[in-house]
């Protein structure tokens, strides 16, 4: 096998047991050998069960700590399938679907289980978007009364930052905001763009001041006319984002996870012209082991982004 599995018959023979998974992780954590987390020893004794002992400094170091497999009772096989059929649905799943075909007994287990690995789905310290890049906001949720503009009490708000490729859209961010304000929206642009590069927007004052961070800015005053038509790559990937939250989980996202389900659209939308399954089933391997750990009730209690003002989109 090259270093993902091409077809469903090369899953089943390299990842059947417990073993194959094991020395795969072990590859991917430490492709030019073992590394020794506490005192940086490259020499170890093996312990069966992916356990090694370092020769330096004793230090025991298994290929699930410090990964997302990290006090996993069920076995690597089981995760492997989990992650296999994830990257192979175009269009994402869902806690019950996963439950179903694993014959998982619990739902919590299922739903904790695609939420680390959405947490998986952005690689630690990718490139940003570089060259012409379109950038604006849209709120998830149903129709709010009584409001104004940019104003909202119960929708999220997310920026939406679009690469361009000639006509197509290139990569894609996205993150949810706490508002429109310049401060939140300086901030994401930072993180998603590369300084230097061309940033388009509307005539929103919140991205005045963009010069200055060190992009260059190019407004487009919107003034009656379609914002479809000024900004049509990003407008393309909210329109395109809100049809996979209702077509994939019937809308039932709660907006203090709504994050990490931003998480999965950009990794799987990046990567939609992939013509192979299992790259995918790499790429999210590559940045499971990669990541901390992610207990149960840092997912249930500590979700990133601003606080939401409610509680289901």
């Amino acid at each position: 096998m090259d270093e993902y599995p091409r077809s469903q018959a090369e899953f089943e023979a390299c990842f059947s047991t417990e073993a194959g998974c094991r020395q795969y992780l072990f590859q991917l954590r430490w492709p030019e050998g073992f590394h020794c987390p506490s005192c940086g020893g490259s020499k170890a004794w093996g312990m069966g069960r992916g356990l090694f002992e370092c020769a330096g400094c004793g230090h025991q170091a298994s290929v699930k700590t410090g990964t997302i497999f990290q006090d996993s009772r069920q076995p690597l096989t089981m995760w492997f399938r989990a992650i296999w059929w994830m990257t192979g649905q175009k269009t994402g799943v869902s806690a019950v679907g996963l439950q179903r075909m694993l014959g998982l007994g619990s739902y919590k287990t299922a739903w904790t289980w695609l939420q680390k690995l959405r947490r998986a789905m952005v690689r630690p310290g990718r490139e940003r978007l570089a060259g012409r890049v379109e950038v604006d906001e849209s709120y998830l949720g149903g129709l709010e009364e009584g409001v104004r503009g940019r104003q909202t009490y119960k929708k999220a708000l997310v920026a939406v930052a679009a690469q361009e490729d000639g006509q197509r859209i290139g990569r894609i961010r996205m993150r949810r905001i706490a508002d429109a304000s310049g401060p939140s929206l300086h901030r994401f642009v930072a993180e998603a763009v590369e300084p230097g590069s061309t940033v388009r927007t509307d005539g929103w004052e919140g991205y005045s001041g963009l010069k200055q961070k060190g992009f260059r800015h190019e407004v487009r005053p919107i003034r009656g006319r379609d914002a479809a038509k000024l900004l049509p790559r990003v407008h393309r990937v909210v329109s395109l984002l809100k049809r996979w939250l209702m077509g994939t989980h019937q809308g039932a996202v709660s907006p203090e996870h709504l994050d990490y389900y931003l998480d999965e659209f950009t990794f799987r939308f990046n990567r939609r012209t992939s013509q192979h399954r299992g790259k995918l089933f790499f790429r999210l391997l590559q940045n499971a082991v990669a990541i901390e750990p992610a207990p149960y009730k840092s997912l249930v209690k500590h979700a990133r982004g601003p606080k939401p003002k409610n509680r289901n989109l």
